[in-house]
């Protein structure tokens, strides 16, 4: 499968950080890559770049030996060194066209949203050969991975939904639902119009980060 064709396929998008404490990161993208999890980005701001190359270079391995994509955050510079396959930015990071001049072609390039305005902005990019492979919506919950961040409700996820159906259906433009989604709100996500998520704690903290992913495919096959 070539890497536009996984990035469309992809439903579960796992962001972790480097797990020091726990001591586990092989084993643990392992595991939750064995439950189903289809893109898995390194989100760690404590790291230097010399640390986040080393543990994606972990994260590559594991990742080619499923099969999946991996992700980088923030940093384009990483993302190129590293041979990343997929590149995520905020709206206050690096703007899209300078990342697409630092990246490779193939490369991947997400971007997060907060509102309609946006997301009607990460639809239009589609059009074009330089614009965005996907985008996130959120946080629809409030969650501690982005503390300050207002949630803005599953009412932006069916925008969200809606928007996709209004825009150019030769273009489609995958995107997730993120923030604070977990075990006992997904299926409001589904409802709302979301086939795919990004998830933290519902797999992070899980003690079965296979069992965990599983779980949630489950979830996202009842749309």
């Amino acid at each position: 499968m070539t890497q536009p064709d996984a990035l469309a396929a992809a439903r579960l998008y796992l962001c972790t950080d480097a797990r020091k404490r726990q001591g586990d990161f092989e084993d643990f993208v392992d595991a939750a890559f064995e439950g189903g999890v289809d893109i898995i980005q390194l989100r760690d701001k404590t790291l230097e770049a010399a640390e986040e190359l080393e543990i994606l270079a972990v994260l590559r391995s594991v990742a080619q030996r499923h099969g999946k994509l991996w992700a980088v955050n923030d940093r384009a510079d990483v993302a190129s060194i590293s041979g990343a396959p997929v590149f995520h930015i905020g709206q206050k990071d690096l703007p899209l066209t300078a990342a697409r001049t630092l990246l490779p072609n193939v490369t991947g390039i997400g971007l997060s949203t907060h509102t309609p305005e946006q997301i009607d902005a990460a639809l239009a990019t589609a059009q074009g050969p330089l614009g965005l492979d996907y985008f996130c919506v959120g946080p629809v919950w409030a969650t501690p991975t982005k503390p300050g961040r207002a949630a803005v409700g599953t009412g932006l996820v069916t925008y969200a939904a809606e928007a996709q159906k209004r825009a150019d259906h030769e273009v489609t433009l995958p995107w997730f639902a993120i923030g604070g989604i977990d075990h006992n709100n997904v299926e409001e996500v589904v409802a709302a119009g979301a086939g795919r998520i990004v998830v933290v704690r519902a797999i992070t903290e899980a003690t079965d980060p296979t069992a965990a992913a599983k779980s949630l495919l489950q979830a996202l096959d009842a749309v």
